[in-house]
């Protein structure tokens, strides 16, 4: 039996996986690796214990992409004609983008190497994004005469805009920490020695907070993307009118007028 790609821990609402094939630099190179993404989003997403993820590689990089070698030999994931790699694309590793979407809590990516091609864009389906100084950054497609096939085109322009999206795409050149820092890329560079010490502070943070409430926050920052403010407006009331009626709002309102620690039930 082939060694699990996924490493996932719990400390209360805090859920920490590690990508675990560093033999390979953590690259997306099986439908089994695709599958083990996708039912760990969608476990999540029903545990509503869980309030936070923390999305990290073992080894030297965070992820490498697709594996090269599989594309010279057009086998694996690239195996097929044109027909049958579309659906391949679409019912492979085009999951993972649409889990991590959908995945309610949320998610942060700590950068500890290089997040090359599919793996930078794995990052970018991540809410927060922390790196160390060793890691690196490129949307390296062209470089192999290939597109971002897995959502990067949406994705990377909405974090770092689009002309630096574009210089990033259309050269395939790769960036380091300090620029990923300075373009919004990543929110922190931290040292390698603290970078899993940091994501984890700051996902204990995040979990501090009522479960209810982060879910339905992350909702509307998602939906926020391609609605009208109108439209979202109306979401929002709706959302808060819902959030307004759980047990952990009362607790959290109590918790401020008495100055003291709120204990949330998730109800």
């Amino acid at each position: 039996m082939s060694t699990p790609f996924l490493q996932v821990e719990r400390d209360d609402g805090v859920v920490s996986v590690r990508m675990n094939h560093p033999e390979t630099r953590n690259a997306l190179t099986s439908p089994e690796q695709i599958e083990e993404i996708v039912q760990l989003c969608a476990e999540l997403r029903r545990d509503k214990t869980a309030r936070v993820m923390v999305l990290t590689g073992n080894g030297s990089a965070f992820c490498a992409g697709g594996n090269v070698k599989d594309m010279r030999e057009r086998g694996g994931i690239f195996a097929g004609s044109p027909y049958e790699l579309r659906g391949t694309y679409r019912d492979g590793i085009q999951r993972i983008p649409l889990a991590l979407y959908e995945l309610d809590i949320p998610v942060i990516a700590a950068v500890n190497g290089p997040a090359i091609g599919a793996g930078l864009d794995l990052a970018c389906m991540c809410d927060i994004r922390l790196a160390s100084p060793t890691a690196l950054f490129a949307e390296s497609f062209v470089k192999l005469g290939i597109v971002p096939g897995d959502g990067g085109a949406w994705l990377l322009p909405r974090i770092i805009g689009i002309p630096k999206a574009s210089l990033m795409a259309f050269t395939g050149d790769t960036i380091d920490a300090a620029k990923a820092l300075a373009w919004g890329l990543v929110e922190q560079v931290c040292t390698h020695e603290t970078l899993d010490s940091e994501a984890h502070a700051l996902a204990r943070r995040i979990a501090s907070n009522p479960g209810h409430s982060l879910r339905l926050c992350k909702r509307l920052l998602r939906e926020g993307q391609h609605m009208r403010l109108d439209s979202l407006l109306e979401l929002s009331a709706a959302y808060q009118a819902l959030a307004h009626h759980t047990e952990d709002h009362q607790e959290a309102v109590a918790a401020f007028v008495d100055k003291r620690k709120p204990n949330y039930t998730d109800r």
